[in-house]
């Protein structure tokens, strides 16, 4: 890497989709960076199969969902710990309401033909041994085909899963729980497939069964036995096909098994998501059991988070402080992912008749009960996130996802205007009256009024939209000139560029 660079050059630990994603969001905010991926090729065996929402959000808002959605499956609903009753994502505030069925590994190849198409660099078959961190930058250790050797660089983020080498160098403490449940997964040819979306649950365990490309499916389940802490060898295809029978009264048609695979339930949180110039996204962050396809999902979303804090900071147009608040905002999010994570885990390994009494009860909750399914899906798909208003009396908006409000005379809409260098300033006022009030120079501010918004919206004049999405102000002083002044008190406080929505 050139030496004019390491001053604003970032290291990337692992090249998996929250790497890649974080690759491309700092490229796109104009910061040099490198992914270091120990693998030589993209690995075919998929651990993720599902991408939510609130992610296909994040894609579309640098342009990038297109490939995605051509390709992905999409389901209109999700479950949660395998009740019978489905959440139901049809009438979620997004223009993605449904869940996309795309496996991991082609999901890494879009992500980094995106990175490298933004000048990323992706070094494959090399890997991070350590590190030593000076007060303007970090010297990297690494090993590749030609040996060990070392590079530096202004920060390096560890993207590089649950047993982070960068994490453990870091002295970063990773507490939780171990496992003690092993599920159990396979990639199968089935003769005879049930219907998309099936999902059983009897005192013999549970199975799912996901649709894969090339006419494959994947079966997850788990099992009385699987509550274990004693590892029970490598999973065969006549132990998958028994367990399949046990619970669904046939096997599909099952064969040719091109991938068996236990996962145990270790649940564990990294206390500091960024020590000094070390960060960390991802299961290199977060680690759980994978109910619900939210891991990589909320993973992306970290590096969403991280990326244009990250390259305001390098580039210099970020206040003291705006990094911290990558820890501030995403931890509790991983607090959250424990605890949901665990609960879901608790109900899908419960077999008892107390236990299965719990789920009948639950599953009722979501069938007749709208606005509980509601919230289930808004925190499954990571709609619901919100961050922490640093002050307490600002808008009750404040630090929440702003939706895609959809704006009269124009074709576009805010994830399309929005950008990972800059805020977005929306005149929501009658006539756009704010425009003119703004003493701030820059051009005129977008006039055309959304053609709906949220109740939660409701007497919203203007707002300013942080480069990933979330409200950072909103305004509803009726008096223009207090409104006005309002806004350009909170575009100072983020002493970051603020474009309007006329600037694209």
């Amino acid at each position: 890497m050139e030496q004019r660079h390491q001053h604003r050059h970032v290291l990337i630990a692992g090249g998996g989709p929250v790497g890649l994603w974080l690759a491309a969001e700092l490229r796109l905010g104009g910061v040099p960076v490198t992914v270091i991926e120990p693998r030589t090729e993209i690995d075919q065996r998929s651990k993720a199969l599902t991408i939510h929402p609130r992610t296909l959000e994040v894609l579309a808002s640098r342009g990038a969902h297109r490939p995605f959605l051509a390709e992905g499956l999409r389901i209109p609903n999700g479950h949660f710990a395998m009740l019978d009753t489905r959440l139901d994502f049809r009438d979620l505030d997004t223009p993605y309401p449904y869940t996309l069925f795309l496996p991991q590994a082609r999901t890494e190849e879009l992500l980094q033909e995106f990175a490298l198409g933004l000048g990323a660099t992706v070094l494959r078959g090399q890997r991070v041994t350590g590190f030593t961190e000076g007060p303007e930058s970090v010297t990297v250790r690494l090993e590749g085909p030609q040996g060990a050797y070392e590079t530096r660089a202004a920060y390096l983020v560890g993207c590089d899963g649950t047993r982070s080498t960068v994490r453990t160098a870091a002295g970063i403490d990773f507490p939780g729980t171990p496992s003690t449940v092993l599920g159990w997964l396979g990639d199968v040819t089935l003769d005879s497939p049930p219907r998309t979306g099936f999902g059983a649950f009897t005192r013999h365990g549970g199975v799912l069964v996901a649709p894969l490309p090339g006419g494959r499916h994947r079966i997850v389940g788990v099992s009385p036995d699987s509550l274990t802490t004693e590892w029970p060898g490598d999973l065969t295809e006549e132990e998958l096909r028994q367990k399949v029978t046990a619970v669904a009264g046939e096997d599909f048609g099952m064969r040719e098994a091109s991938w068996l695979s236990r996962f145990g339930n270790a649940t564990r949180l990294a206390a500091e998501y960024r020590r000094g110039r070390v960060l960390l996204a991802g299961d290199a962050a977060h680690q759980h059991y994978p109910a619900g396809g939210v891991g990589m999902n909320v993973g992306i979303q970290d590096a969403h988070n991280l990326g244009w804090k990250l390259a305001a900071t390098l580039s210099g147009r970020a206040p003291d402080g705006l990094l911290d608040t990558y820890h501030t905002e995403r931890h509790p999010v991983g607090v959250q992912l424990m605890e949901h994570s665990r609960a879901q885990t608790a109900l899908m390994t419960t077999f008892t008749p107390e236990g299965l009494a719990l789920r009948s009860l639950l599953d009722g909750l979501i069938a007749t009960r709208p606005d509980f399914g509601r919230a289930l899906s808004e925190r499954l798909t990571g709609l619901s996130v919100t961050y922490p208003a640093a002050d307490p009396g600002a808008h009750p908006l404040t630090g929440t996802r702003a939706p895609d409000l959809v704006f009269h005379g124009t074709d576009r809409s805010l994830l399309s205007l929005l950008r990972p260098d800059a805020h977005l300033l929306l005149d929501l006022t009658a006539g756009g009256t704010l425009g003119a009030r703004l003493p701030h120079p820059g051009p005129a501010v977008h006039t055309a009024a959304p053609t709906s918004v949220p109740a939660a919206w409701n007497g919203v004049r203007a707002a300013l939209v942080r480069p990933d999405g979330h409200v950072a102000w909103a305004g509803t002083d009726r008096d223009d000139d207090e409104l006005a002044a309002a806004a350009n008190e909170a575009v100072s406080a983020t002493a970051l560029r603020v474009r309007t929505a006329e600037a694209v």
